[in-house]
């Protein structure tokens, strides 16, 4: 376990999940690919042990044999005596997505679309408000409202910060959410909830995560990518940032209790993660 190889792994990377897929599938595909390169590195020189040979003794012109000391390999630790040295990997797994569905359209114009959109932001946002349990009268929590930093002080359901139509040409449309305790059930709920609120029914083909935390579609790895060199280099190369976001949540001036989970952005743009889903309506 020593292994300067192993030893690189420890870390975040970000993995971007096909449509299809399920994410156990991808875990498991990761440890895998992480296996073969591990294994796959050429095994240290065998270790060197004594071992008492017999043979002839030198200068006897009888042949007697004596006992010599010898050092030789051993090769009890060699992969093709014990097998390969990993067998196993502790892959986890932060956000998990599952896979789509679809739909269609009819009489919903942009504007019908964009009017109940506000409402949903606007009554996520007081919501957001009450289970954060803080009165935004004081100046401490009207700072940390506009630096996006006010979430949940216990369990709650999902909080949608942001919500807007990116793309709108009937019966396809697409939807930018910023949202924080999300499943893809709720969300898919919600798509159903907006046809229902627009008098018509509404079907989420795609979810789609463009962004979670700091890592965006940019840092993702692709299936390509999953393999031991490119995890390692995710994983120094996020390395600066998950210490400027630990370092941030310890910042002086903030109340711990307050402090965001792992999983929040830190900026202004507000939640753990950005979700582009792609939504289809009909009667």
């Amino acid at each position: 376990m020593g292994s300067a190889g192993l030893s690189r792994l420890h870390g975040l990377f970000a993995v971007y999940k096909p449509p299809g897929l399920k994410w156990k599938h991808l875990r498991d595909t990761v440890e895998l690919q992480l296996l073969k390169g591990l294994n796959a590195r050429k095994p240290p020189a065998p270790k060197q042990r004594v071992r008492f040979l017999l043979g002839p003794m030198e200068g006897s012109e009888e042949k007697e044999l004596t006992l010599t000391a010898t050092s030789v390999p051993s090769f009890i630790n060699h992969p093709l005596v014990c097998g390969p040295a990993f067998a196993h990997l502790k892959v986890g797994v932060g956000h998990r997505l599952d896979a789509q569905a679809s739909g269609v359209l009819d009489h919903v114009t942009r504007e019908k679309l964009d009017r109940i959109l506000a409402v949903i932001q606007g009554s996520h946002q007081k919501a957001l408000v009450m289970y954060s349990n803080l009165d935004l009268k004081t100046q401490e929590a009207y700072e940390m409202a506009v630096r996006g930093l006010i979430r949940p002080m216990n369990k709650s359901p999902m909080l949608i910060t942001g919500i807007r139509c990116l793309y709108f040409a009937p019966p396809e449309f697409l939807l930018e959410v910023q949202c924080m305790h999300e499943t893809q059930k709720e969300l898919r709920k919600l798509v159903h909830e907006i046809g229902l609120e627009l008098k018509t029914t509404a079907v989420c083909t795609q979810v789609r995560r463009t962004r979670d935390g700091f890592f965006t579609l940019d840092s993702a790895l692709l299936r390509t990518q999953w393999d031991l060199t490119n995890i390692q280099d995710a994983i120094r190369a996020a390395t600066p940032q998950v210490a400027a976001e630990l370092e941030k949540s310890l910042s002086p001036g903030l109340d711990t209790k307050q402090l965001p989970s792992p999983g929040w952005s830190w900026d202004s743009q507000g939640p753990s993660s950005t979700l582009g889903l792609e939504r289809g309506a009909g009667q």
